[in-house]
């Protein structure tokens, strides 16, 4: 196996831990904010590798980097009419024995004073912005690393920079061939002159300022004289250039085949174009979009999932991909012919894309996702207004506990997705070649 193939999953791995640790960051400091007592801070899952602890939290790293977790003391309330101090019977019926269970763990940590430490007994704004902090920070996270991809780096854009890989001869649209062959006549470029790495920058006075506008002026002139303004070395020059005219492939349907236009034979140099500030909110508003579609229509591309793992259908190229599955496209990132700069960019890109999706798809107004007690919250905070517009008794706090079959069996689907994208991308893989 390729080395750089292995490099490059850690470090896609190394990229998803960040972001998980941002995530829980992101619950735990609100809560220590509004007092609630956090009794452990994981990176992870399964068997701690390490952990420390300072002042009331443990904080560690599990061996399983994948997801993590804050425990904050008192998530759900006891039952009411509880008294804490005396024993009460068992509860009957599956659903309600399985809801007292689960209270009883979480009172488990409550210490002797902890009544006002507890997450349940907190305002129903300070648990909102508890259980937000997470999602935001991964979305803060896609849009940092959107900010650093376009901004810093630049997204692939062909320049009207001649490349090396320019043909010096005049190859027909009909002829299937790269090379040149003895009688082919040469380019008007390679007549005037143009040498690789030549920056185009003025077409008979007009301004080129992309690929596009050259592309344009050139087709839209057809054959005869024209001035070309280029670059070279630093070095300013203005070439005379006989274009000719050619059948060339159309530019939005390359079947279709536009009669006579301007020839001058040159191809664009594939560089990083980098964007403004502006743009970043642009391409994270495309972003967003897809992920909201993917998320919407999540039950049909499991769908599709579900044949590409065991019928042996080719992926969509749309449909989800698991954390298995981004560590090998890291891993072929890595290991690709791409220039370092284009590596660098595609892994931005993958951590962006995983934050983005990662922060919406928690923000699903479902337990056991932060959007469901996000929606609990909520749905407290309304009951109260309504209480007090209306004069009546404040409300007791929401027991989300009530829904805890539901949570369950909701737990139980997102199991299974990510078991059956696990086996999918180890199967049938989602890879850059398709």
């Amino acid at each position: 196996m390729n080395w750089l193939y292995v490099v490059g999953i850690v470090v896609f791995l190394l990229g998803l831990m960040f972001s998980i640790a941002l995530h829980e960051i992101g619950h735990l400091v609100p809560a220590k904010i509004f007092g609630v007592r956090v009794t452990q801070y994981m990176i992870g899952w399964g068997p701690t590798a390490w952990s420390r602890r300072k002042g009331e939290t443990e904080y560690g790293i599990k061996w399983i980097p994948f997801g993590g977790y804050i425990r904050m003391i008192g998530m759900l309330p006891p039952r009411p009419g509880d008294d804490p101090t005396k024993v009460r019977s068992n509860a009957t019926g599956p659903f309600q024995g399985l809801i007292e269970s689960v209270r009883d763990a979480a009172q488990e940590d409550v210490l002797p004073g902890d009544d006002d430490r507890v997450f349940h007994r907190k305002k129903w704004w300070q648990k909102v912005i508890i259980m937000f902090g997470g999602p935001l920070m991964n979305l803060v996270l896609a849009f940092a690393f959107s900010a650093i991809l376009l901004v810093g780096i630049g997204l692939p854009a062909e320049a009207p920079i001649v490349s090396p890989a320019t043909n010096t001869c005049v190859i027909p649209t009909s002829e299937q061939r790269a090379a040149c062959k003895p009688g082919d006549q040469l380019t008007p470029a390679a007549q005037a002159g143009l040498k690789p790495g030549d920056h185009m920058v003025s077409f008979n006075g007009a301004t080129i300022g992309s690929w596009n506008d050259a592309v344009r002026l050139i087709r839209s002139h057809g054959s005869g004289s024209v001035k070309l303004g280029i670059v070279r070395d630093g070095r300013p020059i203005a070439l005379d250039v006989t274009l000719i005219a050619q059948d060339r492939p159309n530019l939005e349907n390359p079947e279709k085949i536009d009669k006579n236009v301007g020839f001058l034979g040159v191809l664009p140099t594939k560089v990083m174009e980098r964007q403004s500030v502006g743009q970043v909110i642009g391409y994270m508003g495309a972003m967003t979009g897809r992920a909201a579609g993917s998320i919407f229509n999540l039950p049909e591309k499991m769908a599709g999932i579900w044949q590409a793992a065991f019928s042996g259908e080719e992926r969509d190229p749309e449909g989800p991909v698991g954390v298995v599955g981004a560590g090998r496209m890291g891993g072929e990132i890595l290991a690709s012919d791409l220039s370092n700069e284009e590596k660098i960019a595609v892994l931005v890109s993958l951590l962006a894309g995983f934050n983005l999706a990662m922060g919406m798809f928690n923000l699903i107004p479902l337990l056991p996702l932060d959007g469901g007690h996000i929606a609990g919250g909520f749905w407290e905070g309304l009951k109260r207004a309504y209480a007090k517009v209306t004069r009546r008794p404040e409300p007791k706090y929401v027991d989300i506990a009530k829904v805890l079959p539901l949570t369950y069996a909701v737990a139980l689907v997102m199991m299974v997705m990510t078991g059956l994208l696990v086996y999918a991308d180890l199967v049938n893989p989602l890879t850059l070649t398709r």
